[in-house]
């Protein structure tokens, strides 16, 4: 398995040569899964999903499943969704998925929370989208948010050695400056090396194998 990051919270995960795209949202450019077996949303924030993006996704390959809490199914209406919950499984084609927490980090006690899900891939890949729900196992890559209205640095090194994973690269990138994006690299590797794991400054296009760390 394999994982691409794309722009701000985008990925892609390839497995013999079929995709999972999770969260394209409106920082991240046109993606390409030319075998698209699925699509998940952890939450209904517009920099997690967007309906040209959706669309393009779907146009290329019709009838793919959408995964997301109930929020999104709500916010994006005009797609298919099915909704999921935590404690939930789900096989689509190469990908087992099991979901995680249930609630957006608060960003302030005057704004509603909404849902959000964090998403386990075949037990090795992890990403929390806007929480810092931990998974119950020892997983293999963790895809570590690094700035956001929501998110204080040192929170995420204490869920980055909570979760203790092998690798890390940065996601949730795109409201940092190049200054800001270099602390939060540099933060999230002396988290990571807590535990023996290593930290891989992924750009826009680059992929981390899965199953060689």
């Amino acid at each position: 398995m394999r994982v691409t990051k794309r722009e701000h919270a985008c990925m892609i995960l390839d497995e013999d040569g079929r995709q999972l795209v999770i969260d394209p949202g409106n920082q991240t450019g046109p993606v390409s899964a030319p075998d698209l077996i699925a699509i998940v949303i952890t939450h209904e924030h517009a920099d997690h999903w967007d309906a040209g993006r959706l669309r393009e996704l779907l146009a290329a390959n019709p009838g793919t499943p959408i995964y997301a809490p109930a929020g999104v199914a709500a916010a994006a209406s005009e797609f298919k969704v099915t909704v999921v919950e935590a404690g939930e499984r789900v096989t689509a084609g190469p990908f087992r998925l099991r979901f995680f927490g249930g609630t957006h980090a608060e960003i302030h006690r005057s704004i509603p929370l909404v849902d959000n899900l964090g998403v386990l891939v075949n037990e090795r890949f992890y990403y929390p989208g806007d929480s810092y729900a931990t998974p119950d196992v020892k997983v293999e890559v963790l895809a570590a948010p690094a700035g956001a209205p929501w998110l204080k640095i040192g929170e995420v090194m204490d869920f980055v050695t909570a979760v203790a994973p092998r690798a890390t690269f940065a996601v949730h990138d795109a409201p940092l400056s190049p200054m800001g994006l270099g602390m939060a690299h540099a933060r999230i590797e002396a988290a990571a090396a807590e535990h023996g794991g290593t930290h891989h400054r992924l750009e826009n296009g680059d992929s981390l194998p899965i199953g060689e760390h």
